[in-house]
């Protein structure tokens, strides 16, 4: 009882911070609405502030920050976004738009059919949704379970054995997915270049060969860090060195 009388004041105590951010959320529409993209900005990063972030709050940074055309920081918001929503292909599409205003042209690493089709699919979802769509379906195999046993028709107990088969298939491939989705996330630190220009180096200093020049708006991964200094590799598969205030990570959430 008292846990729940705790809780209960921790809702109530965060409610007017709730109705706070959905306020500048919409001020923040009425401002990008009418043109004013920094008035809209100075509102979505007051709700950041406060500790709320969605793949909404982001995707609308990030068209802010486009129509300003400044493309790093517009594809920053639109990669965040996608982190917590893979699937939406609005995103996509805008992030799409602004990668073609990169001055880095910077082709992939080619993949197999089967990569493709693999990282197409555990991307429907992030590991989250995969998390959430596994309870579902024990919620309804649980559901058929039970139906199967008071339903007296052969053709429905027919039908809620099948569907609870496919439930539990379905539950084990999206906790797999889910598992698979978890490691990818937390095997990359993916970041975006925040300099117009910066000088990739072969070791983590000023003074060490110059191998390739990166622009503003780039994505890398970053593999290593030392003192001011990140390792990174870019999707062709180049790596080297450059300053860490050069660049900001994506999942800093």
């Amino acid at each position: 009882m008292k846990t729940l009388y705790i809780l209960g004041l921790l809702l109530l105590a965060n409610v007017p911070l709730f109705a706070q951010n959905n306020t500048l959320f919409e001020r923040a529409t009425e401002a990008y609405n009418a043109g004013e993209f920094n008035k809209a900005i100075e509102f979505y990063d007051t709700i950041l502030s406060n500790g709320q972030h969605s793949a909404a709050l982001y995707f609308n940074l990030g068209n802010a920050y486009y129509k300003l055309g400044e493309i790093g920081p517009s594809i920053y918001y639109y990669e965040k976004a996608l982190l917590l929503n893979p699937s939406d292909a609005e995103i996509k599409n805008n992030l799409s738009y602004a990668n073609n205003m990169r001055l880095d042209a910077i082709e992939a690493m080619p993949k197999t059919a089967f990569a493709r089709f693999y990282e197409a699919t555990i991307q429907q979802l992030s590991f989250d949704g995969w998390a959430y769509l596994a309870v579902a379906m024990i919620f309804l195999f649980v559901a058929c379970y039970v139906s199967y046993y008071l339903i007296n028709s052969s053709t429905y107990k027919r039908i809620t054995f099948i569907t609870s088969l496919f439930a539990m298939g379905l539950c084990a491939a999206s906790i797999l997915f889910a598992y698979l989705q978890y490691e990818k996330y937390q095997a990359n630190n993916p970041a975006i270049i925040f300099s117009r220009e910066v000088t990739i180096t072969s070791e983590p200093n000023g003074d060490s060969e110059r191998i390739f020049a990166l622009h503003e708006g780039t994505k890398v991964n970053v593999e290593e860090s030392f003192e001011d200094w990140r390792k990174i590799k870019i999707a062709d598969g180049q790596t080297g060195w450059l300053p860490a205030d050069a660049i900001r990570l994506l999942k800093d959430f």
